[in-house]
């Protein structure tokens, strides 16, 4: 899970994963894994929109009932943090999915060392 984190190859650490922000390569430079057999889905923006959604609700509950701030101001907030944690978070867990789908086999047989 950490390679996947960090955007490297599930099988030699080594290689990059991503040749832009969230679009995979197809092959890993260093040791040739092909990773056309990798396909995360729909999984990081379900985690993104879970994670995010906990954090920018709980902050906007904590803020009214502590200070009471203008609407303006949840909304300056919400908005602001919403786009900056989705941006942060959605490359590692695409990674950490694509990491569990190579450590579990997700296609028996074919990702094999």
């Amino acid at each position: 899970m950490p390679t996947g984190l960090r955007g490297r190859c599930p099988r030699c650490g080594k290689g990059h994963l991503f040749k832009g922000f969230l679009t995979l390569r197809p092959t890993c430079e260093a040791c040739g894994l092909d990773y056309s057999g990798f396909d995360s889905a729909d999984g990081p923006a379900f985690f993104v929109m879970s994670i995010v959604g906990l954090v920018v609700v709980g902050l906007a509950l904590f803020l009214e009932i502590t200070y009471e701030p203008p609407i303006w101001v949840h909304a300056l907030v919400a908005v602001s943090l919403t786009l900056i944690l989705s941006l942060l978070l959605v490359r590692p867990l695409k990674g950490m999915l694509i990491a569990l789908q190579y450590a579990n086999k997700a296609e028996e047989g074919r990702f094999r060392p």
